[in-house]
């Protein structure tokens, strides 16, 4: 092969590519669809808010009241001894400000229950109807549990109950411990995962893409006049392996500006709270939890230790602690060399269809997809359970590997495992690059024809 024929292939399918609308409007608008991935949650938690509700109570029990709290999302008001049916008319009125009348009845003697009912002009939210009836259950429960008569029984039950907290941490070479949250290593592999499929599949298949444009056009008829088809092949896989570089650089770059920018704008407490709910699995440290640590520990956590007891501190540290390099970069090599096996293969089955909508088209893709697509349902095994064995094996078949290993990394892979991987993958690459081209050189040329599985074997079989 020539490789200065390549060079300027490549070069012609780069520029090509990168000026089009369509590059420059998915450059800039994907990173600004991330950004706003990065801060929805706080975008949620500032949005969400809504001024508090008020309701008027009518407690007949004599019990429930004292259970219903104010705070910032709700106020409530005792309007016990008026009537019902005259109050519930009365409501967002100048005569009476609340929004919702909350009714209760009555104990039952024999069930030791209470009957409720709200009026309100509006439905109540879900949030706030299960604030309320865990309330009213709470009081019930009390009532119920003094019914008894049982000394200290309200003790006894509190002191029954149980609410162990796991406080993870990771060590390394050296011994030292940093607590982490698993939660965090689980969303980070997720994406991951799910970015490397989706670009695979996306750059991929516009290879194929471009091979079908070229031979309907019968634009490939000139352009093998002039250079080998393996030539062009490969300058059209690497060209548009640069395309894609180019875009992933850029969205990092512009989704880090954006970000940045974003995060000016945000009240950081939303952002701390969305982070705590994010991380509420791994639970708080207390006196309980933090018992039989050594002093060094108790010394390095003693400054955060009011954000521990949330989780917070436990997603920020797994942040901080994260090999980004090592992500980055297995994210790079993965991609590349899964997309040069899968582009190859595309551009294989582009050149024996003269369209996508070719007859024979979804059976010569389907073959090709549905290994991307195993790939992609073992990484979300792989995010839960890295080294389980359906997910080992997955980062070690070439077909899958660059899917479920990318999925792998951030819970730490030996590095056997990923030279292993590597070197398979590039050695898989290199046999179907060669029988991909075989198949190439024969298929751009072939035309008024749907080729089908058994004309590949037979163009893969001449010399």
């Amino acid at each position: 092969m020539n490789f200065r024929i390549i060079n300027v292939i490549i070069g012609r399918e780069y520029m090509t590519r990168v000026k089009k609308k369509s590059f420059l409007l998915v450059t800039f608008l994907g990173p600004l669809f991330f950004a706003l991935i990065s801060v929805a949650p706080a975008l949620l938690m500032t949005f969400s808010k809504e001024e508090a509700k008020k309701i008027a109570v009518v407690d007949e029990s004599g019990i429930v009241l004292p259970y219903l709290e104010s705070n910032q999302q709700v106020k409530y008001a005792d309007f016990s001894g008026y009537n019902v049916d005259s109050l519930k008319l009365k409501l967002k009125t100048k005569e009476m400000e609340e929004d919702v009348l909350l009714y209760i009845s009555a104990l039952n003697p024999e069930t030791k229950t209470v009957n409720v009912v709200s009026y309100s002009q509006k439905p109540l939210g879900p949030e706030l109807k299960t604030s309320i009836q865990n309330r009213i259950d709470k009081s019930v429960e009390e009532y119920r549990i003094k019914s008894y008569q049982i000394a200290d029984l309200d003790k006894i039950m509190e002191d029954v109950k149980s609410n162990v907290a796991i406080t993870t941490y990771t060590m390394d070479e050296t011994g030292n411990e940093s607590i982490t949250s698993s939660g965090v290593y689980m969303a980070i592999s997720m994406i991951l995962g799910m970015i490397i499929y989706l670009f695979i599949t996306m750059f991929s298949s516009m290879v194929m893409s471009s091979v079908i444009e070229e031979k309907s056009n019968r634009i490939v008829e000139v352009l093998v006049s002039s250079v080998k088809s393996t030539e062009l092949m490969f300058g059209k896989i690497i060209g548009i392996a640069l395309v894609a570089l180019t875009q992933f650089l850029l969205w990092i770059v512009l989704t880090g500006v954006l970000v940045g920018i974003g995060s000016q704008f945000i009240d950081m407490s939303d952002m701390t709270e969305a982070a705590v709910q994010t991380s509420s699995m791994t639970g708080g440290m207390d006196a309980t939890s933090m018992a039989g640590l050594s002093p060094e520990t108790m010394a390095q956590l003693a400054d955060s230790t009011a954000t521990e007891t949330t989780g917070g501190a436990a997603v920020f540290n797994t942040l901080a602690r994260l090999d980004y390099p090592t992500i980055i970069l297995s994210f790079l090599v993965y991609f590349i060399l899964g997309y040069l096996l899968y582009a190859s293969m595309f551009a294989a089955v582009g050149s024996a269809m003269e369209s996508e909508t070719d007859a024979n088209a979804g059976q010569l893709q389907i073959p090709v997809t549905i290994p991307l697509l195993i790939g992609f349902f073992i990484s979300l095994i792989a995010f839960k359970s890295p080294d389980s064995p359906l997910a080992v094996w997955g980062s070690m078949i070439p077909f899958t590997s660059p899917i479920v290993m990318t999925a792998r990394i951030p819970f730490g892979v030996p590095g056997w495992q990923i030279a292993v991987s590597i070197l398979l993958l590039i050695a898989t690459f290199a046999l179907f690059a060669w029988l991909s081209a075989k198949i190439y050189r024969i298929g751009i040329l072939i035309f008024g024809k749907s080729a089908s599985w058994k004309d590949l074997w037979r163009w893969l079989k001449q010399k």
